[in-house]
């Protein structure tokens, strides 16, 4: 752990120094626990910049609760909008979105403000590089239980009104997100900000995405459900009498995979290095998506063929996209939208070119779309992201 780093008595129980693979393997053999065979995981290819990764955007209404964390107490939207690089005009369209970087840039700009990186969500701050001593504590766990357990002993430490505790079993391995309040649910927000912080660092401690199995929440359903599904699970559920989480059950025995060295690119990088990296895929949206990312914009099927090659009826795939809130419509939209703003803000091509690559058939029809889509033309977006 870097020596600038100065822990609080309370805090110095919870962090170990790292060790090497090969250090760790030989301590747990020294305490009777050989080190699990772990076939490594194959390097996904990468996809070229500005060529439709799957960093994704984030829906204008999560902004918006942000921003209201920042208002009440005191501080102007103006002002974080202008340090995540967003103008305020892209948060007027009824559909904006906004790139992962910028809502990571949102994320820290109101948690400096507030020094605060629980957003003020709570009686009890999570003060400014609180979540950097977290990362520390868990980092030198041997698997994901340990580190769940030290995360958890962490957070009952910072925060007073929201306790994070675990729950495991041969079934699954439940986080609970208890109110101290027992008479008040917390808002859909500040139940969402504990699950990214545990979620998103359990996930890259142990370098893949734990499958979420499902999610109950002691609030009502938020008009962004959608949004909140990507981030948590299809099965999702709301006005409950408790809330808590539940997790594939093997992600308890999973090898901390991370070093000393990964953690300061992790903490420079994030939020925005999780926020959506770790989002449900095994929805039928997602698997749709990952089709139509096989081919260029221009090539892609219609809802009939799409069914096809899902092996499913036409008639099925509506009805299972419309439990979960889409259309098929919705999702090749929504997909042009990402690829746009990843193109504008990674490539040098032209408007035009834009335009043409993602099935447009004139640059007029595609400047009325991203203005739908963002608020703001696609000339004045890439102007923002260079002014940012």
């Amino acid at each position: 752990m870097p020596e600038t780093i100065k822990l609080p008595e309370r805090f110095r129980h919870l962090v170990t120094t790292p060790t090497s693979k090969n250090a760790r393997g030989q301590e747990r053999q020294t305490e009777g626990r050989p080190r699990p065979d772990v076939t490594p995981t194959p390097t996904a290819p990468k996809t070229p910049r500005g060529q439709g990764n799957e960093r994704g955007t984030i829906a204008g209404v999560l902004v918006e609760e942000a921003l209201r964390c920042a208002e009440r107490r005191g501080v102007a939207r103006i002002e974080m909008l202008a340090l995540a690089g967003i103008k305020p005009a892209t948060l007027a369209a009824p559909l904006a979105r906004v790139s992962a970087a910028q809502y990571g840039r949102l994320w820290s700009a109101v948690a400096d403000a507030l020094d605060d990186e629980f957003f003020g969500q709570d009686s009890h701050p999570m003060r400014r590089g609180s979540f950097a001593l977290l990362c520390h504590a868990a980092l030198g766990s041997r698997d994901g239980g340990q580190a769940l357990t030290r995360i958890a002993g962490f957070l009952r430490l910072v925060l007073d009104d929201l306790q994070c505790e675990i729950d495991t079993d041969t079934a699954r391995v439940r986080i609970r997100l208890a109110d101290a309040d027992a008479a008040a649910p917390r808002p859909m927000f500040a139940y969402a900000t504990a699950f990214i912080m545990i979620y998103g660092l359990l996930c890259w401690l142990v370098g893949r995405r734990i499958p979420v199995l499902a999610a109950h929440l002691r609030c009502p359903e938020p008009a962004a459900s959608v949004e909140y599904r990507l981030m948590f699970c299809d099965a999702m559920f709301f006005d409950q009498p408790a809330s808590y989480v539940d997790l594939a059950p093997d992600c308890v025995t999973l090898p901390v995979v991370q070093t000393a060295a990964t953690v300061k690119v992790f903490l420079r990088e994030a939020p925005a290095n999780f926020i959506v990296k770790y989002r449900n895929p095994d929805s039928l949206a997602a698997r749709i998506r990952r089709k139509l990312r096989q081919s260029p914009p221009v090539d892609w099927p219609d809802s009939e063929d799409i069914a096809a090659a899902l092996n499913m009826a036409e008639a099925t795939l509506r009805r299972r996209l419309k439990q979960e809130g889409a259309t098929y419509q919705s999702i090749r939209d929504a997909l042009r939208r990402d690829l746009a703003i990843a193109r504008l803000a990674d490539t040098t091509q032209t408007i035009a070119e834009i335009a043409h690559a993602l099935g447009f058939a004139e640059p007029s029809a595609f400047h009325r779309a991203f203005r739908k889509w963002t608020g703001v033309r696609p000339a004045a977006y890439r102007g923002m992201r260079a002014n940012a």
